[in-house]
C-alpha cells in the first residue's frame, strides 16, 4: 500500500509539472555565453543506409556525447566537440538469441572495428549561417582510423534562459547530413548496401555549472 501512495503520489506530481504553464523560450542573443554539455536523455542520434534499393534501413548509437562552446553575440564562432561510442549501435535484428547482428556490426573488421577503433569523434572547424535560425556545419569526422571533413545542416530550435524542469539554461538543435562510408574505409557490400549512409541528430544542450 506504502509503494502505491508513492507512486501515485508520483505520478500526481508529475502530471503537475507538465500542465503547468511554460516559460517563454529567450532569444539566443540573450543566452548566457559558456561551455553547453548535451543533455543525453533528450538527445538521439540515428542514420539511415539503402539496403538493396528496397528500403532505408535504420539504427541508432546509444552512447555518445557532446559539447558546445556557445557564442551567443556570434554564433557562428561557436564550436561543438562530440564523441561516439560505436559500441552502443542497435539496430533491433529480430531473433537476437539465434544472431546477434549488433555484435557482428561493432565488432566485424568490415564494419565498425571497435575493437581496433573504440571511439568516433567529430570536431567542427566551421559555422556558416544560412538564415535566422539555420546554418551549415562543418567539421571533421575521425572513424576507423580516417579523418575526413563533413558538413551538417543544423537548424536552432529554441532556447530556455531556465528550462522549466531542469532550472538550466538550454539550447535545441536538430541537424542532419550524409556520409560515403567507403570514403572512411568501410565498403563492405556496396552497392548492395548503400554508400551512402544518412545522419539524423536531435539534441539538447544544458550549460555547465
Amino acid at each position: 500500500m506504502k509503494k502505491l501512495l508513492l507512486t501515485t503520489a508520483a505520478i500526481a506530481g508529475l502530471a503537475g509539472v507538465i500542465s503547468s504553464p511554460v516559460n517563454a523560450q529567450t532569444a539566443y542573443t540573450d543566452m548566457p555565453a559558456g561551455v553547453y554539455h548535451l543533455d543525453d536523455t533528450h538527445a538521439s542520434l540515428t542514420w539511415k543506409v539503402s539496403h538493396l534499393g528496397l528500403s532505408d534501413y535504420t539504427a541508432r548509437f546509444t552512447d555518445f556525447d557532446a559539447k558546445i562552446a556557445f557564442d551567443p553575440k556570434k554564433p557562428e564562432r561557436s564550436k561543438v566537440t562530440a564523441a561516439i561510442n560505436p559500441t552502443s549501435v542497435e539496430t533491433d535484428y529480430p531473433n537476437p538469441e539465434t544472431t546477434d547482428f549488433d555484435k557482428e556490426l561493432v565488432e566485424g573488421e568490415g564494419w565498425f572495428n571497435a575493437n581496433a577503433f573504440p571511439k568516433i569523434t567529430f570536431v567542427s572547424t566551421g559555422i556558416k549561417r544560412t538564415g535566422e535560425d539555420t546554418g551549415v556545419m562543418t567539421g571533421n569526422l575521425t572513424f576507423l582510423g580516417v579523418t575526413k571533413p563533413v558538413s551538417l545542416d543544423v537548424e536552432f530550435n529554441g532556447a530556455f534562459a531556465e528550462q522549466p524542469f531542469s532550472k538550466k539554461p538550454t539550447l535545441g538543435f536538430s541537424a542532419s547530413g550524409s556520409l560515403k562510408r567507403s570514403e572512411w574505409g568501410m565498403a563492405t557490400y556496396v552497392p548492395n548496401i548503400g554508400d551512402d549512409v544518412e545522419l539524423l541528430i536531435e539534441a539538447e544542450f544544458a550549460k555547465a555549472e
